[in-house]
């Protein structure tokens, strides 16, 4: 796999990461909002979702990491502090 190639995926994952980011803070302000249960269960469910997936796409892009790369270190932990993870 090219340098190019890789790095392109790595952008690719923090963008990812981003949207659903955006996404969970999204449906975190809707929580308990509605007089209906099924509502309220419908968007605890999909939060759930979209933590679970943040916390995927992480763990990928954390796999994908340079092991040399001491730089990406730094870009990476600022990614996932962003997204609380």
């Amino acid at each position: 796999m090219s340098d190019d190639y890789a790095r392109g995926q790595r952008d690719g994952l923090r963008l990812a990461l981003a949207v659903l980011e955006a996404e969970e803070a999204k449906w975190s302000a809707l929580l308990g909002e509605s007089s209906s249960w099924r509502t309220n269960f419908t968007r605890e469910v999909r939060h759930k979702a979209l933590q679970v997936a943040q916390k995927r796409v992480a763990s990928v892009l954390n796999r994908l990491r340079p092991k040399d790369d001491a730089s990406m270190d730094a870009e990476l932990s600022a990614a996932i502090s962003r997204a609380g993870l």
